[in-house]
């Protein structure tokens, strides 16, 4: 994989992730930015192979606690919200580690 395409993933992911954690753009943009989050994720897979690939775990993680808390966030708002801020965080530690 090209550290071009590995750089955009990232970008992708942690624009996404910002967006979710801001909330700004209503419901369409949590709906954009964590499709951002999970194609990010996804594009960023092939990069992660190796002894140094363990930011994406991190990375994934995140993904997952951010649409768990998407789902979680239909019965409970506060419960949803606080699992999407957290995926949210871990989506961008993972980001600022794999960065190349």
């Amino acid at each position: 994989m090209s550290r071009r395409t590995t750089i955009a993933a990232l970008v992708l992911a942690g624009a996404g992730a910002i967006v979710v954690m801001v909330g700004a753009l209503g419901t369409a943009g949590d709906v954009g930015g964590l499709v951002a989050i999970v194609l990010g994720t996804v594009i960023a897979a092939p990069a992660a192979r190796g002894a140094s690939g363990g930011w994406w775990n991190l990375l994934a993680s995140g993904a997952v606690l951010s649409a768990v808390g998407a789902v979680v966030s239909l019965a409970n708002e506060g419960a949803g919200g606080l699992l999407a801020l957290i995926g949210g965080v871990a989506v961008l530690v993972g980001v600022a580690l794999g960065w190349p």
